[in-house]
């Protein structure tokens, strides 16, 4: 279990300290671990993730899904392994993790918003990889993850942190503020401390703490960047975390990529939307 210090008891009703996090699925953050040593083999992801067998029938699923479109099905997780490569095995399985994690509250407004904000950001991060010299699995993996303190407070206070989505009008960082101001801390540090807690990659640190820092044009540029503005895509397709957000206009975000990534992207929101609409599709017919 996972347990939160309250960071500002003057002004939060909720005591951190008292409340147990649900536990993600393990296996997920396994492969989170396994899948960055240089050493790792096939097979160890392969029995790893059949260890759990109810998990393992959900990564073969979403293996032989539209998402992957493979030539051929795979029979068993091996040849699923193989097939998709270690790198694409990590988003698979954060993605499962995830739907496994949410459960039956994926289909509540609230919890179906964060959800489609997070594939939604991970398929704009894989497009913007592909357009620069980024490796696009690791991308889609941090646009999963990015969102995961969201997760965390859905799962402890799930009707208070529901009203706050809803009510919310702002920009997608201005909700940082309203969230320590009733729970104590906000969805990033929320994150943070939990990629400590799972032991993974510092890699991720930035990804998840730092998605909504202020950016300018011609600023640096790399995976936190990349996700900083995938994630404010996400929003400007139509995919907010929450109903009140106030987007940015989609020239501005492109005028924020490199030379490289801003000529080969989509240069109109409308196909933006339209492709990142039918992957999200293919995902919730699963």
């Amino acid at each position: 279990m996972v347990y939160f210090e309250r960071r500002r008891p003057d002004v939060s009703n909720v005591v951190w300290a008292q409340l147990r996090l649900p536990p993600f699925p393990q296996v997920a953050i396994r492969i989170l671990q396994l899948a960055n040593k240089e050493n790792v083999q096939l097979h160890q992801l392969s029995d790893l993730i059949s260890s759990d067998p109810a998990f393992a029938s959900e990564v073969l699923t979403v293996a032989n899904s539209q998402l992957y479109a493979p030539r051929y099905p795979s029979n068993s997780i091996l040849q699923a392994v193989a097939v998709l490569g270690i790198n694409n095995l990590q988003g698979m399985c954060l993605t499962v993790g995830a739907r496994v994690y949410m459960g039956k509250a994926r289909t509540l407004p609230f919890m179906q918003a964060i959800w489609r904000h997070s594939i939604a950001c991970a398929l704009i991060a894989e497009q913007l990889a592909l357009a620069g010299f980024m490796d696009k699995d690791s991308a889609y993996t941090a646009g999963v993850l990015h969102d995961v303190g969201r997760l965390a407070l859905s799962a402890v206070r799930a009707k208070e942190y529901a009203a706050l989505l809803e009510t919310h009008t702002g920009s997608g960082s201005s909700i940082l503020e309203a969230e320590r101001n009733k729970f104590g801390l906000d969805h990033c540090g929320i994150a943070l401390q939990l990629t400590a807690d799972w032991k993974l990659p510092r890699d991720f640190e930035a990804v998840v703490s730092q998605h909504h820092a202020p950016r300018q044009k011609d600023g640096p540029w790399g995976m936190s960047e990349l996700i900083n503005v995938s994630c404010r895509m996400a929003d400007s397709a139509g995919f907010p975390a929450f109903p009140g957000c106030e987007v940015t206009p989609y020239p501005d975000l492109l005028g924020e990529l490199p030379a490289r990534e801003r000529g080969l992207f989509h240069p109109d929101l409308e196909t933006l939307a339209s492709t990142v609409a039918t992957k999200i599709q293919a995902v919730e017919s699963i």
